[in-house]
């Protein structure tokens, strides 16, 4: 591609690589230049122009976009996306209903090695999403760039993006209650506001007492594809009361503790083929917290092992949330 000032007079057909003002009208930057764009420069008194011209072998910015954005993802209805159309170099893939962003993020980084004029910027990995969400966007950031490059980008990262759909379509929730403890009004509304933003139901919701034993008997007999536990009391070991009721229904722990801040307190663990989350006391809070992201990946069938949620300490320190009981900082007297 060539870049540079042009005679007005030569400049047919090339791309107006700045606006310009022409008789009261603005020929914007990326058009391409006609017959009636030349004359009306002209009668405006312009002399010069600059302007992008694309040499043999050279790919248009809006079809090399469209070109990329079906190679990452070249079945969008199977990947849970839709594909925008090309403008200005840009195709955006937005998240076609709720669910969890995967990325094959070696392939997207050889991606963004081939060419600096050629990017893909995504959100993280397992994001959550929510209906026509921009999981990505394509840019070419000049007017034109080799073939060559756009064919080797696409084969670097074919498939290289996709969401996926809940899998699970209810969830139960167990909250206990101590005399004094927590008011369960505001919990209960933030956890089903989490559950719908996934698409799911909460089928039922039951509050027992802070015992092992009745925490057991709801776990035994509460429906939904996922159950989760929000105790009145913090749970502070693997065997406080939440953790064993569950083993005492005949379930499994697998993970408790988590290096995210908020949301330390969270385990994890299944009851037969149904996951099991304890949640800590931060999810009484609408605001983002680490159950936030078990949660989502729980329910969209990813697999959340005790080396997942290890691996979600780097990013997991949280914003404060100004509903914690002892926040990080205290403020001198």
């Amino acid at each position: 591609m060539k870049f540079g000032p042009m005679p007005v007079e030569q400049a047919k057909g090339a791309i107006l690589a700045h606006s310009v003002s022409a008789n009261g009208r603005k020929l914007r930057k990326g058009l391409t230049l006609s017959d009636d764009h030349i004359a009306e420069l002209t009668q405006a008194g312009l002399t010069e122009v600059t302007v992008a011209r694309l040499d043999p072998g050279d790919c248009h910015e809006d079809e090399a976009a469209g070109l990329l954005a079906h190679a990452l993802v070249p079945d969008a209805e199977a990947a849970n996306l839709r594909i925008t159309e090309a403008f200005t170099g840009r195709v955006n893939l937005l998240a076609d209903g709720p669910g969890v962003v995967i990325l094959d993020v070696e392939a997207l980084e050889q991606f963004n090695r081939v060419n600096p004029m050629i990017t893909v910027a995504t959100v993280p990995q397992h994001q959550q999403m929510s209906d026509g969400g921009m999981v990505a966007t394509i840019k070419i950031i000049s007017y034109a760039v080799p073939v060559a490059d756009v064919r080797r980008a696409a084969n670097y990262a074919l498939s290289a993006v996709r969401l996926i759909a809940p899998v699970h379509r209810t969830a139960g929730l167990i909250v206990t209650d101590i005399p004094g403890g927590p008011r369960n009004e505001k919990g209960i509304a933030a956890i089903k506001g989490r559950v719908e933003l996934l698409g799911m139901e909460l089928s039922d919701v039951q509050i027992v007492p802070h015992d092992s034993d009745r925490i057991a008997t709801a776990i035994a007999q509460m429906p939904g594809d996922l159950l989760m536990i929000l105790t009145a009391s913090a749970t502070s070991d693997v065997d406080d009361v939440a953790p064993s009721a569950i083993r005492e229904a005949g379930g499994v722990v697998d993970r408790f503790g988590m290096p995210v801040d908020p949301g330390n307190l969270l385990f994890l663990g299944s009851l037969g083929e149904r996951p099991v989350i304890g949640l800590p006391g931060c999810a009484r809070s609408p605001a983002l917290n680490g159950a936030d992201w078990v949660l989502s990946r729980v329910a969209c069938g990813v697999e959340t092992t005790g080396a997942d949620i290890a691996a979600m300490g780097v990013g997991g320190l949280l914003k404060e949330i100004p509903t914690r009981p002892q926040p990080r900082a205290h403020r001198k007297p």
